[in-house]
């Protein structure tokens, strides 16, 4: 017996997520990582022959909802820029049958700021009240979306170099968050921040923790750029870090992979994960010094939103 999969494309997407609380799907699934009811291999990154891209596979299992599943992303070179796509496939522990084939861009941008957010509860001081982001992009729009609530913030200052001539992105931000102010440079964003999310899609370093001016939790994302980094790798051997999930993050994360070929840093440093911290086998941390927080992204938050969707329908 064969079924067709529900096909759901992109504005689709972006209307059920909507319906659903995200950051409490990834509670629950980092709690059944931590439970053994979730598996969650390393990404798998495959290159097309003669330098015409790549893709990568993200795979997962929930154990307790009855399903796995992969998301796969494209990384095509083209003369006109590269073409990224994701698509998650669901499928169901029962039956062995194809459930849902979800175009995962919206899946990608809530589940990337959310488990930011998941991780700003679990880390940030419970006084936090400054907040900076840099970037303006649907992911930094999806962070400021989700965070914004997370503690009594007094300031939230958001920097991105191209909101200088893109009133329309501004607007929009404002519109997610009218106390949101915009800065002209950097600095001016993360002066005297508790929390810097950085949800850039930078190659390199956005920031130099060593210049700010106290200890802060920089959180920090990925993009398809190889070893790609929003801190220096160096950094690293200066902060209390943090991660989504140990067993994989380390050999993803760009500024771990080079921190640790020339900088001496050992990823058996990093305190504690998402599961770790929502099953509370790890504490909040002090800050006598910075807190680096880094997300690669998890095939299984994916296929918890993907799962989350299709339950809406069934």
């Amino acid at each position: 017996m064969s079924s067709t999969p529900y096909v759901i494309t992109q504005p689709q997407a972006r209307e059920l997520l909507a319906q659903v609380d995200v950051p409490q799907i990834l509670r629950k699934l980092f709690r059944d990582l931590a439970a053994g009811q979730a598996v969650q291999p390393a990404q798998q990154l495959v290159e097309f022959p003669q330098g015409a891209g790549d893709f990568i596979n993200y795979l997962g299992v929930l154990a307790e909802d009855g399903v796995y599943g992969v998301k796969t992303s494209p990384y095509i070179v083209r003369e006109q820029g590269p073409l990224v796509t994701a698509w998650t496939l669901l499928m169901s522990m029962q039956t062995g049958q194809p459930l849902l084939l979800c175009d995962a861009g919206e899946l990608t941008t809530a589940r990337t700021a959310a488990t930011t957010a998941v991780a700003v509860d679990a880390l940030a001081p419970l006084k936090a009240t400054r907040l900076a982001i840099i970037g303006s992009g649907k992911v930094a729009q999806a962070h400021l979306h989700y965070v914004k609530n997370l503690r009594d913030w007094q300031s939230i200052s958001l920097y991105s170099p191209s909101l200088s001539e893109d009133a329309q992105t501004a607007n929009l931000l404002k519109g997610i968050e009218p106390r949101l102010n915009i800065v002209d440079t950097r600095e001016a964003a993360v002066a005297d921040a508790d929390v810097i999310m950085l949800c850039t899609s930078s190659a390199g370093p956005v920031i130099d923790p060593s210049h700010l001016s106290k200890p802060a939790l920089i959180t920090s994302i990925s993009t398809n750029a190889p070893r790609a980094h929003e801190v220096p790798p160096q950094s690293l051997n200066d902060m209390q870090v943090f991660c989504d999930y140990r067993q994989t993050t380390p050999g993803s994360a760009g500024e771990m992979l080079i921190a640790g070929e020339a900088h001496g840093w050992d990823k058996n440093a990093i305190i504690g994960d998402l599961p770790d911290l929502l099953s509370a086998k790890v504490q909040r941390p002090d800050y006598d010094r910075h807190v680096f927080f880094r997300s690669i992204g998890l095939g299984l938050e994916d296929i918890a939103l993907a799962n989350a969707i299709y339950r809406l329908q069934h």
